[in-house]
């Protein structure tokens, strides 16, 4: 799959955002090293506290069917009502980051930020999270 595809993935996904609060919506497609893709749309709570991005719903969803060995991720957010020719980049919030670095590896996991199919740009997660804290601190 090639990350114009997998970018429309997370566009589909956005579509699914429930925000009701901050009016944000945000879709990802993570892809896995066997080409599978599984999407995640942030969804909102009330109480704030059990929200979950749109980026840990696709993780989860694909950790939570088997699957271990992840490609890259694109996302993709914007406020409810925004032209889709005025997309900015959004990058991932920390947690997200996180649980990246949980279940990828940094230097040739990819992150792809996209104002659109044609529009975007990588990063590898050690550039998003240099320093990580892994669980070999934890040893």
């Amino acid at each position: 799959m090639n990350y114009n595809e997998l970018i429309k993935e997370a566009f589909e996904a956005r579509k699914f955002s429930y925000a009701p609060y901050s009016r944000f919506h945000v879709g990802a497609a993570l892809l896995t090293a066997d080409g599978k893709v599984y999407r995640g749309c942030n969804i909102e709570s009330a109480s704030h506290t059990p929200s979950c991005c749109a980026e840990r719903t696709a993780f989860f969803k694909a950790i939570s069917s088997g699957e271990k060995d992840f490609k890259a991720i694109a996302i993709v957010a914007a406020a409810a009502d925004t032209p889709l020719d005025e997309f900015e980049y959004c990058a991932p919030c920390g947690v997200c980051r996180q649980v990246m670095v949980e279940f990828c590896h940094l230097d040739n996991f990819e992150v792809i930020l996209a104002k659109s199919e044609e529009d975007y740009k990588i990063y590898s997660l050690n550039e998003l999270l240099p320093l990580s804290f892994t669980g070999k601190e934890l040893l």
